[in-house]
C-alpha cells in the first residue's frame, strides 16, 4: 500500500501512542477529524495497522531474564517442522520465533523470571520437543534498544 505524508504521520503517532483519539491525531497531523478517522480506518482495514496492544515492561511484572535460544533440528526434526512450530507457538515464554538460514534453524526470544526459571523451561519444555538436536542459549545482560516502531518508508 502506498502511504501519503498524512498516513505516515498518523502511523508514526500511533506507533508511539495508540491511545490517541482521532481528534488528537488529526490536530497533530493537520487534518480535520473525519478525514483523519477515515484514513485510520482504511489503514486498519487494509492490514497496515495489524493490531493495537498495550506494551508491558517485562521487568515490572517479574520477567527479569531475557534469553535468545538458537535451536538446531536434526534431519528427522526438519520433517516435522510444522509440529515444532506449533509447539513453540504454545509456549507463552517464547515472545518471538524466527526460522533462519544458516547453521541453526530457529532463533527464539524467551523471557523468564530468572535463570532458574529459564532452566526449568529449557529442560521441561524446549529440550523435550521432538527433533531438537541442539540448543544454544544466550542470556541478555542489558537492553540497549527496544522498540516496536517500524521505520516508515519515505514518500
Amino acid at each position: 500500500m502506498k502511504l501519503d505524508s498524512y498516513e505516515r504521520k498518523i502511523l508514526a503517532l500511533l506507533q508511539e501512542d495508540c491511545s490517541l483519539s482521532a481528534a488528537e491525531i488529526a490536530e497533530r497531523v493537520g487534518l480535520s477529524t473525519t478525514p483523519c478517522w477515515r484514513r485510520i480506518q482504511r489503514l486498519r482495514e487494509s492490514g497496515v495497522i495489524a493490531r493495537q496492544v498495550a506494551l508491558l515492561d517485562r521487568r515490572k511484572i517479574g520477567l527479569n531474564a531475557q534469553i535468545f535460544a538458537q535451536v538446531k533440528l536434526n534431519a528427522h526434526g526438519r520433517q516435522h517442522l510444522d509440529e515444532f512450530t506449533a509447539a513453540i507457538r504454545e509456549f507463552p515464554e517464547v515472545l518471538e520465533a524466527f526460522v533462519l538460514m544458516g547453521p541453526v534453524d530457529f532463533l527464539l526470544r524467551i523471557v523468564a523470571a530468572d535463570i532458574d526459571a529459564y532452566e526449568r523451561f529449557f529442560f521441561d519444555k524446549l529440550s523435550r520437543l521432538q527433533g531438537v538436536q541442539e540448543i544454544n542459549s544466550i542470556a541478555a545482560l542489558s537492553e540497549i534498544k527496544s522498540t516496536t516502531a517500524l521505520p516508515l518508508p519515505p514518500a
